[in-house]
């Protein structure tokens, strides 16, 4: 009992000092000469009343021989160095470490980019990345309000012409559906402890997020394969020409009465089609890598390009890392990842508008595959042209010829 009053009143006279430089402008050096440099226990008081403290002593106290207590005395240490000084070299790439292989990564026994990584993850990419999501929802919303739905100002006609095929539309839907499986997973594993785990408790949301992952690891070999059936069928149609010139030019017929020509895919679509191609294929890549991170790094070899080329020069940085573990490499893409997605999911948003209350008739085309003449002629006059023309050429092709 007696030593437990004594330990508690140690306690008070060294925190006391503590107190009173808190109240101060400026917080004064600890002598930290007593335990060889390494903390105090004024340092983990400080700590603890959310002060600021110098903490380069973490990384320059390795420990003092000189200052070691002998190894037959109670509680002696070998070599003058601690275990958790030990620890701190490592962490800090201070400790003297040789490897027989794998060169200088493999020489790196504890690497704490983890809590860069943590930070950003939990700071910046919930902020802007969910930021934008909602500022997109409410741009939309805002522009139906002030703008409505598109309507086709010519009478409908009864006759429909095939916008779409069964194979064109499987693809889509394929794409499309494994895009939505995959964000909302990840938006799930992102947001759950702060967004699901208050509300329906932490156990019910690491079954989801478990679920969620799995989930999301095969699902992405859907949204692959539909990304490259999607970019084969229709590459050559999202070609830029002279056409998109006027498109552009009168707004694609959102903003005013007019309604430019387009052929089987308008500006805004081709937009849309390589926006999926560019972001969906870096999300598919970076994706494969998290999946092996062993096997198929990604971010080394790409610096070691960007340094070749002298990129990092021009931006006024110094020449990125060419040497990362492969906890770097999965930190680095997990993030690129799902900035990425972000982005494909802030324009998926507006692609969703135009294709449902956006523009009337506009679902048909990957529903039935149909669409009435007046909305194609009305948004799509050249491709309209060269189906009918196509199919006046296929039906005298057949004709039989008149005795």
């Amino acid at each position: 009992m007696l030593r437990h009053v004594l330990a508690f009143l140690t306690l008070v006279m060294l925190a006391a000092p503590g107190i009173t430089h808190a109240q101060e402008a400026e917080t004064p050096a600890i002598d930290r000469s007593a335990t060889g440099g390494a903390q105090t226990l004024e340092d983990i008081l400080a700590r603890q009343r959310g002060e600021a403290i110098d903490d380069t002593f973490r990384s320059s106290a390795t420990g003092n021989p000189e200052g070691a207590a002998g190894i037959v005395n109670q509680l002696g240490t070998l070599g003058g160095a601690s275990d958790p000084e030990v620890w701190r070299a490592l962490r800090y790439g201070s400790a003297d470490v040789k490897v027989s292989a794998g060169g200088e990564v493999a020489s790196v026994l504890m690497q704490d980019g983890g809590m860069r990584w943590l930070a950003f993850r939990d700071g910046p990419l919930r902020d802007y990345g969910g930021g934008l999501l909602l500022a997109t929802i409410v741009l939309l919303a805002l522009f139906y309000v002030l703008r409505g739905k598109i309507r086709i100002d010519e009478e409908m006609t009864g006759r429909t012409v095939t916008r779409f095929q069964a194979i064109e539309r499987f693809a889509h839907w394929l794409l499309a559906g494994s895009f939505i499986v995959l964000a909302l997973t990840g938006l799930f594993v992102l947001f759950g402890r702060i967004f699901i785990a208050p509300y329906v408790g932490l156990e019910f949301n690491a079954f989801l997020l478990t679920w969620s992952k799995w989930v999301h690891n095969n699902i992405s070999w859907a949204f692959i394969l539909g990304l490259v059936m999607v970019f084969f069928m229709w590459v050559w149609h999202n070609i830029p020409n002279r056409t998109d010139i006027i498109w552009i030019r009168q707004f694609g017929g959102i903003i005013g009465k007019n309604h430019p020509p387009a052929k089987k895919f308008n500006f805004g679509q081709k937009i849309i089609f390589w926006s999926v191609i560019v972001f969906g294929g870096s999300i598919a890549v970076s994706g494969v890598s998290l999946l092996f991170p062993f096997e198929l790094p990604l971010f080394a070899k790409t610096f070691a390009i960007m340094n070749d080329l002298g990129l990092p020069g021009l931006a006024g940085m110094e020449s990125l890392p060419t040497a990362l573990s492969p906890q770097e490499e999965m930190q680095l893409a997990q993030l690129w990842h799902a900035i990425m997605a972000f982005v494909l999911m802030a324009i998926i948003f507006a692609h969703i508008y135009i294709g449902s209350v956006g523009m009337e008739g506009a679902s048909g085309a990957m529903t039935t595959g149909e669409v009435d003449e007046a909305w194609a002629h009305q948004h799509h006059s050249i491709w309209l042209d060269e189906v009918k023309e196509a199919k006046a050429k296929a039906e005298a092709g057949t004709a039989t010829p008149a005795e």
